[in-house]
């Protein structure tokens, strides 16, 4: 495995590095102070740890050629389950991961340099907070799974050592179809982009390509309509739930299944004011102001935090160094 060393920079100088490991693919953002950034994407060329891992390190070595500063800080969204124990304990995208231990993983990867990493849910509601300048929301992001995060009051919720906020885990309909996780009812199995596909498919009584369902949309075909629609239908009774419980001001729908959906977020936002109890005002519900990018600013915002040890905004995140390692 080949080590990185980007050296420990002051956070004058450095620039801070966001990665956002996707099943596919992985999107990299690096933000200097001054203003410069520099994206990379790439798509993961086979299967298997050892493989991921120097592909990861070749590719953030491509990117860090335009860095001369170097990286100050390393933020990563991780959309695996990580147990208390540090171990991965699922990531149906890419299965291989499945019993790796994290902290050494990217601590080899990374050598000195500090690095933290968070559920891309989490990260993904930490960016649009900061984008709307707001301290309470709840992120929604539909994509090939369903991701979910909370700031209330500022800070990443539930806390360290408490898991991640796993809204597509939320269930919402006991005798609905079987998650990926082996649970029924699961918000992920009925309102996520593959669900919503396949739930148009049986409608039109074909396969459905996401383009054909944007164009279905566009052209009010009834099986189209349908298919978003209880997709939506399903997301407001997550939101709604949630928002008993801890009262977010602002809910904020993204993820890049969502954003290339016209109306998807006004008919999310329809279900739940009809939903809202009565004297109960229902919450403002509105599209990410960072469209399918949340999660990769996240990551780079995290590593900020890192850099610039802002505690408190990182009481959802788990430390995979306490210091940073000459």
């Amino acid at each position: 495995m080949r080590s990185l060393r980007l050296g420990k920079q002051s956070p004058r100088e450095a620039a801070w590095l966001g990665l956002d490991l996707g099943g596919t693919k992985v999107a990299l953002r690096a933000e200097t102070d001054g203003g410069r950034v520099h994206e990379h994407l790439f798509h993961w060329r086979g299967r298997g740890l050892e493989s991921d891992v120097e592909q990861l390190a070749a590719e953030v070595a491509v990117l860090q050629q335009q860095v001369p500063e170097g990286f100050g800080a390393v933020g990563i969204a991780l959309p695996a389950s990580v147990g208390t124990d540090g171990l991965v304990s699922a990531w149906p995208s890419r299965p291989e991961w499945l019993g790796v231990e994290v902290r050494p993983t990217f601590q080899k990867l990374f050598a000195n340099t500090p690095v933290r990493w968070a559920d891309d849910g989490d990260l993904g509601a930490l960016a649009e907070a900061r984008a709307a300048d707001v301290d309470d929301v709840l992120y929604v992001g539909v994509g090939t799974g369903i991701g979910g995060g909370l700031m209330s009051g500022g800070v990443l919720w539930p806390g360290l050592d408490r898991g991640s906020f796993e809204l597509g885990h939320l269930v919402t309909d006991a005798d609905g179809l079987k998650c990926r996780c082996g649970r029924r009812g699961c918000l992920q199995a009925t309102a996520s982009g593959p669900a919503t596909l396949a739930r148009a498919a049986r409608l039109r009584g074909a396969d459905v390509a996401y383009a054909e369902l944007q164009q279905g949309l566009v052209a009010d075909e009834e099986w189209a309509v349908q298919a978003v629609d209880r997709s939506c239908h399903r997301l407001a009774v997550a939101i709604t739930g949630v928002r008993e419980l801890l009262h977010p001001d602002l809910v904020v729908v993204g993820g890049g299944f969502a954003a290339g959906l016209p109306g998807f977020t006004d008919t999310v936002a329809r279900h739940v004011a009809a939903l809202a109890r009565p004297g109960v005002s229902p919450p403002l519900v509105r599209s990410s102001l960072l469209g399918g990018l949340s999660t990769l600013h996240g990551a780079v915002a995290l590593a900020r935090l890192v850099g610039q040890t802002e505690a408190p905004a990182l009481s959802a995140v788990r430390y995979l160094d306490d210091a940073v390692r000459e």
